[in-house]
């Protein structure tokens, strides 16, 4: 059975008479059904009655009606109402917005507000670089979609798409003391997205791209940074790519291994796939291979694209064909940012000694973790309920920090590099091991470190120009 998770968890309010036992029953039933009992509190007391909140953890919503219809069942008990705790942290959004100053009298107001304003408004249009001094650009990154690709559950619309992207502002502002805010646009035009971002980037002081689909991501991508003075960084591409390094880096360092030996292969050549196979060859790796649900993409194989076909003219060095389970064979590294089971425990088996899987489809791998861990010396996944989770909230807080503090606004491979080897130094020598390649989440060392190895290479990079 799948592992439960705080992201289905349930409070069922029952009513039931009181007895000794009565929250034994209680518990008892929430564990037959399978549920991870978190807490117990009874709100009401009375003669003949009382009134509990059982909260408890399930695998999925089918999950948590068993486990509602497993405590109505016992005798006695009434359940009034089932609420789930994930849909109310989301009711009237996740994001406010508060002034940074005070506003308590007449003297404040004429400062912050009118007439004393229109005098910085005057020095900001005699110098619109004032603007990063003076207004909200200096801290303010606006996270941009489509809806076309959200997480795995693909083109939902960008109404559908707003609670992640307010769960990325909020991760933004805990992490790295940013201010973001999504922006959420009602066209899947590429020339309609490049235009409306073009119009709005005086606002702000950085652009997050945020779950739109390939092969268009690339395009709107590219013509941002043609046309903005400001960073344009697309997350599923490049923060993907610089934690999947962070956590290659580390996972070597445990099984021994040196990047420019490693046979790589990389199923899903979208977005991330693209951004993975980059970087790895920008940090030394020679033998990658690409794969797409046709296989290995290989040169004179038709790709469709310009992306894919660059894939095929600069990776896979032996030319080798075949199916994904095929070109695994005898691979000392597999990632994975496709689809879910792809491949089963035997695939891996027929990897290298002490290889390394990173399966990162969400929320279901292309492989089991458990089974691969039978072959597998390391394996990575995007979930939280599984060691060494590559999650891209290590990187961009943190970049975006650094790239605003340095005034930065071109995305290079030297700052995605510095990003990467941050998080990697960020996990002690001492504390490496097989369970354990990528900081947690919360480790409050990481965005400051990524930040400031991003600006002194956004900055040495600016220097040498």
């Amino acid at each position: 059975m799948a592992s439960t998770s705080p992201g289905y968890s349930v409070t069922l309010r029952v009513e039931m008479p009181p007895s000794v036992g009565a929250t034994s029953q209680l518990t008892a039933a929430v564990a037959s059904a399978g549920g991870s009992l978190t807490a117990l509190d009874v709100v009401e007391s009375h003669p003949g009655r009382i009134v509990v909140d059982v909260t408890c953890d399930a695998t999925d919503v089918e999950h948590s009606e068993r486990i509602t219809q497993a405590v109505g069942g016992l005798p006695g008990v009434e359940v009034r109402k089932v609420s789930d705790r994930t849909f109310l942290i989301h009711l009237g959004g996740k994001l406010e917005v508060n002034p940074t100053v005070s506003l308590k009298n007449r003297d404040d107001l004429s400062r912050a507000y009118t007439p004393g304003v229109a005098r910085v408004c005057m020095a900001i249009a005699e110098n619109k670089a004032d603007a990063r001094r003076l207004t909200i650009k200096r801290n303010t990154v606006a996270i941009v979609t489509d809806g076309s690709a959200v997480l795995g559950l693909g083109n939902i619309g960008p109404e559908a798409a707003m609670p992640v992207m307010e769960g990325k502002a909020a991760l933004f502002k805990r992490f790295a003391g940013v201010d973001a805010w999504p922006v959420c646009l009602d066209t899947q035009d590429v020339d309609e997205i490049v235009r409306t971002v073009q119009i709005i980037a005086p606002t702000y002081g950085g652009i997050n791209l945020e779950d739109i689909s390939a092969p268009r991501c690339f395009e709107v991508e590219a013509r941002l940074r043609e046309l903005l003075d400001i960073p344009v960084f697309h997350d599923d591409q490049h923060g993907t790519a610089v934690v999947v390094l962070a956590a290659l880096t580390n996972a070597l360092r445990v099984v021994d291994k040196n990047l420019a030996d490693l046979r790589i292969v990389v199923a899903g050549v979208g977005a991330a796939g693209h951004a993975i196979i980059r970087l790895l060859m920008a940090q030394g790796a020679t033998d990658i291979v690409g794969c797409d649900r046709k296989g290995a993409v290989y040169a004179g194989r038709a790709t469709g694209d310009e992306f894919r076909k660059w894939i095929a003219d600069n990776t896979n060095p032996r030319g080798l064909t075949g199916t994904l389970q095929e070109v695994l064979v005898g691979a000392d590294v597999f990632i994975g940012v496709s689809a879910p089971n792809l491949l089963t425990g035997d695939d891996i088996a027929t990897m290298a000694p002490r290889a390394c899987v990173f399966a990162l489809a969400n929320p279901d791998p292309e492989v089991d973790p458990v089974q691969a861990g039978l072959h597998a010396a390391i394996v990575a996944t995007g979930r939280s309920d599984f060691p060494n989770q590559i999650n891209n909230v290590l990187a961009f807080p943190g970049y975006f920090r650094g790239m605003l503090d340095a005034g930065a606004h071109e995305i290079t491979q030297a700052t995605l590099l510095a990003a990467a080897n941050a998080i990697a130094n960020a996990v002690a020598p001492e504390e490496l091991n097989e369970s354990y390649i990528v900081p947690s989440v919360f480790d409050p060392k990481v965005a400051p470190a990524v930040a400031a190895a991003v600006r002194e290479a956004a900055t040495s990079s600016s220097s040498r120009r």
